[in-house]
């Protein structure tokens, strides 16, 4: 694959934005300004290893022209620096290669999760619960803010369901990769035989839509107020504050009871409600595009069983790329880096593959 050509179209870009940030008429708008720095700020890490890039690129060309001259001491170093920059290039190449790839024009949003408990009755919400616990502690290393929105509490602590939203920087691009069903298997506190059973949560995390992403009519929503209730049904606010809206054309029901004012709730609710239209829009052209997407790391397949947690070996085994962590404990309390990083590399290696070719 020839990089050239695209780098120096990016450099010139590069070249064009910092010539137009210094135009006084310009620098006296702030807003042009803003759009412009980001762009720029965008662009200077590919721009500046592509400079090194070059750099490296000629001292080689120099250090081969000295191997092959009749001066044997400054052959000799020659030779020293090209064992030094050679490997360099390729690192950089390498770079270079996976700064070009196709960006993910979702990877910057914030994310609305939704956790359910599947198979394993009281022991599969008590491990939706863990998992809430597990995403909430990464959310925290990462200075996220994370909000509940809606939440069906179980009478033994656990969670059938919760829907919570996640700000920050790079979310998606982060969580993405978490869609799919997560199985744990360990003893549950209820077994007096210590018998190992097995649960699974299913995990769906979608790209928070924009008011440009889905547009919704007022004359499509049916919305009702209730009040809020916590675990078997019991009330906790006098009020009815809970709101649940319902799009007719497709028969979407979102419910929000967190917060105790209305209109906080019906906000909330109605951000769900397009995030989950936009992500219907989204799977239509995933399922389009299955046979290109196919093996890919992030295709978000949610009925994919994904990640095992065995908790008598301290294991957690991620099935997509065969990847396996003896540090359950660290991971349960939010230390996802390792695992979010392997599954990262895979899907920028299974791109890379693709545009090849190979």
């Amino acid at each position: 694959m020839n990089l050239e050509p695209k780098l120096r179209e990016l450099e010139a870009i590069y070249a064009e934005l910092e010539k137009k940030m210094a135009d006084p008429a310009v620098v006296s708008d702030i807003k042009e300004m803003q759009n412009l720095g980001r762009k720029h700020s965008e662009l200077e890490e590919v721009v500046g290893d592509y400079r090194r890039y070059r750099q490296v690129r000629d001292e080689i060309a120099e250090a081969k022209e000295l191997v092959g001259g009749g001066d044997h001491e400054l052959a000799e170093l020659a030779k020293m620096e090209l064992e030094e920059k050679e490997p360099l290039l390729g690192k950089i190449e390498e770079q270079l290669r996976v700064a070009l790839l196709p960006k993910d024009p979702n990877d910057e949003k914030d994310v609305i999760m939704e956790i359910r408990a599947g198979t394993g009755g009281d022991e599969a919400s008590l491990f939706a619960a863990d998992l809430f616990r597990m995403y909430s502690r990464y959310a925290e290393r990462e200075g996220w803010k994370l909000e509940i929105v809606d939440e069906n509490e179980t009478e033994v602590g656990g969670y059938k369901e919760i829907v919570l939203q996640i700000h920050g920087r790079g979310v998606y691009s982060q969580l993405k990769y978490e869609s799919g069903v997560h199985r744990v298997q360990r003893v549950p506190a209820t077994e007096a035989g210590g018998r190992i059973h097995t649960s699974a949560a299913t995990v769906v995390v979608m790209p928070v839509a924009d008011d440009i992403d889905i547009e919704i009519r007022p004359e499509d929503l049916k919305i009702d107020t209730y009040r809020s209730s916590g675990a078997g049904g019991q009330h906790v606010n006098m009020t009815d504050s809970a709101v649940r809206i319902t799009h007719l054309p497709t028969g979407l029901v979102v419910t929000c009871q967190d917060e105790r004012s209305q209109i906080k709730n019906r906000a909330k609710a109605l951000q769900v409600l397009k995030t989950r239209l936009y992500d219907a829009e989204v799977e239509k052209q995933r399922s389009a595009e299955s046979a290109e997407r196919k093996g890919m790391i992030g295709s978000g397949d949610r009925s994919e069983r994904i990640r095992t947690y065995n908790y008598p070996q301290n294991r957690v085994t991620d099935h997509r790329i065969g990847l396996t962590l003896y540090k359950l404990e660290y991971m349960m309390d939010g230390d996802l880096y390792e695992m979010i990083k392997a599954l990262v590399m895979a899907e920028q290696a299974a791109k890379l593959e693709a545009l090849d070719g190979v």
